[in-house]
């Protein structure tokens, strides 16, 4: 077995640059020949430090390709009501082409409420029960997918790594991440497990994935005996560890143990620049691709 590293870094950082560049164009070649620019609505409700840091990244990628960007923050004590009313004042507004509610909400919302009250057509979060059902469902399109799972088999697909026959484990059952990523994961003909808190002795079934996504926010839960030699690992965890060395007191570290990973695995997202900038980057594709969807503009 090889000591050193020996796995192929998939870069995020560069696939998703690629991308934007490629929403730049599109979005100046809309411009030009029917005048409209695709618009993205962001709600913020509360003064959670990682969830503004968010809104603020998205709004200055939005910029950066030329999507007009609409930004509401709201405090934390604000109503449900209020946030309701938001919502459907962008529903309506022509120049809003996808509306995206930062989650986690305040724990005195019902998150279920407000995720159903934005337009199926505006919804580039992809979370409307109608999007994620027709996902799960043989011959319907839906019409977003969540942007992090797209974005973890947007990565397989430009480093020409093959999903379909394989055996695929995603760790991780969320909403948000892990059970979209399995569905999308099963659309591209991979035959996949999902592993999860409850599941028992999860390494048995890691070992025998040649697809590994992992989305469960437990850093470096996943050990190089975990991983099958050759397998390709997308690490969507991003957690802080302690780190008296970093100036910021803790540093980023994935679900899986890198240093162990990449002995083993024939290809590995690293983070930071991984997925992340990914998830980011088929935010501003979504966007794009509502617009030109409303629009009817080929």
């Amino acid at each position: 077995m090889a000591t050193e590293a020996s796995a192929k870094v998939i870069d995020g950082k560069s696939v998703a640059k690629q991308i934007r560049d490629e929403v730049t164009a599109e979005v100046s070649r809309m411009k030009d020949a029917i005048g409209v620019i695709p618009g993205l609505a962001v709600i913020l409700v509360g003064d959670r430090k990682d969830s503004a840091t968010y809104v603020r990244n998205k709004k200055k990628a939005s910029e950066s390709v030329g999507i007009n960007s609409f930004e509401v923050c709201l405090p934390e004590d604000s109503t449900e009501q209020e946030v309701l009313k938001f919502i459907s004042d962008f529903n309506d507004d022509p120049s809003v082409h996808g509306i995206l509610v930062q989650l986690p909400l305040p724990s005195h919302m019902n998150e279920q409420n407000i995720l159903n009250a934005v337009s199926i057509e505006k919804d580039v979060d992809g979370f409307h029960p109608l999007n994620i059902g027709r996902l799960a469902m043989r011959g319907r399109e839906p019409l977003f997918v969540p942007c992090t799972p797209k974005g973890c088999i947007e990565l397989l697909h430009r480093y020409g790594i093959g999903i379909k026959g394989k055996r695929a484990v995603v760790i991780g059952r969320s909403n948000i991440v892990g059970m979209p990523a399995a569905l999308l994961l099963q659309r591209e003909d991979a035959t996949v497990s999902i592993v999860h808190s409850r599941t028992k002795n999860p390494e048995e079934f890691t070992r025998q994935a040649d697809i590994i996504i992992s989305a469960v926010g437990q850093p470096n839960m996943v050990r190089g005996s975990w991983i099958k030699p050759g397998a390709v690992i997308i690490d969507v965890g991003i957690n802080p560890v302690e780190d008296t060395k970093s100036p910021r007191g803790y540093r980023l570290v994935g679900d899986v143990c890198y240093e162990e990973a990449c002995k083993i695995a024939s290809a590995i997202t690293p983070v930071p620049g991984g997925v992340g900038p990914m998830t980011i980057a088929m935010l501003l594709s979504n966007t794009l691709i509502s617009a030109k969807r409303i629009h009817n503009f080929q």
